[in-house]
């Protein structure tokens, strides 16, 4: 069975090298995985590195690979961003690894007014860590080229600012235009920003600030889905538009 590791080896690998994994890469390889010597594996770099390769030897620390053919696959252009409040219990987190599984290319944690769940001092680098370590390995279970970038935390002017050189949709269930009915050019490189609020929805000012910096209210029908589940069925509609899938 083929797998998929990230690791930085990838980066200048080419057919006849070696390439080795080390620390927890290796360790999932040999003591979770159990692969054995000659079994076929891919490793990617997380940023568009694709190798094909044979396990030359397996030891509890270091796996070693005999690379066999490599791909470059080109960074995904116009990119999809998704800006993710923060919320309760671990429906933020659910979010995060559901939009990783299917291609987002960044997401954005947003201490949004009604979050109930803050981010404060010490919070922040372990929340960003956090989200890092669950899009790593969504990103490896779903064999992706490319590692979703996990952004420092934003505050509702950081989000009104990125909109002015974003195509920035906002996800509000009161809104009247369908994001069915939005017209997304794949040829337009501007990055595609769905914003996703908190269990208690985008406070009123905060739809008003971002409307005015150029953003776009949208709804997905007729029913409120949670904020775990609001990103990810977007996501997939945005990514058929812009015929990603």
């Amino acid at each position: 069975m083929a797998l998929h590791f990230l690791t930085g080896d990838a980066t200048a690998a080419r057919p006849g090298d070696t390439v080795t994994l080390t620390g927890a890469e290796a360790h999932h390889a040999a003591a979770v995985r159990r692969i054995r010597v000659g079994e076929d594996v891919t490793v990617g770099d997380g940023r568009g590195a694709w190798l094909s390769g044979t396990v030359a030897s397996v030891a509890p620390k270091e796996v070693t690979l005999e690379v066999t053919s490599r791909a470059d696959v080109p960074a995904p252009s116009p990119r999809t961003v998704l800006v993710q409040a923060l919320a309760k219990g671990d429906r933020d987190e659910l979010a995060v690894q559901a939009a990783t599984e299917l291609g987002v290319d960044a997401i954005v944690p947003w201490q949004s007014g009604r979050s109930v769940s803050r981010w404060d001092g010490p919070k922040v680098a372990k929340g960003v860590a956090r989200w890092e370590t669950i899009a790593r390995e969504a990103a490896k279970q779903a064999h992706r080229a490319w590692l979703a970038d996990i952004e420092q935390p934003s505050s509702t002017r950081d989000l009104a600012a990125r909109a002015g050189s974003a195509r920035m949709l906002v996800l509000e269930p009161t809104a009247s235009l369908a994001l069915t009915a939005v017209d997304l050019d794949p040829a337009d490189d501007r990055d595609v920003v769905l914003v996703v609020g908190p269990e208690g929805g985008i406070a009123p000012e905060e739809l008003d600030a971002l409307g005015a910096a150029g953003a776009t209210l949208v709804r997905l029908g007729d029913t409120v889905l949670r904020t775990s589940t609001a990103g990810p069925v977007a996501l997939a509609l945005v990514n058929a538009a812009l015929s990603r899938w």
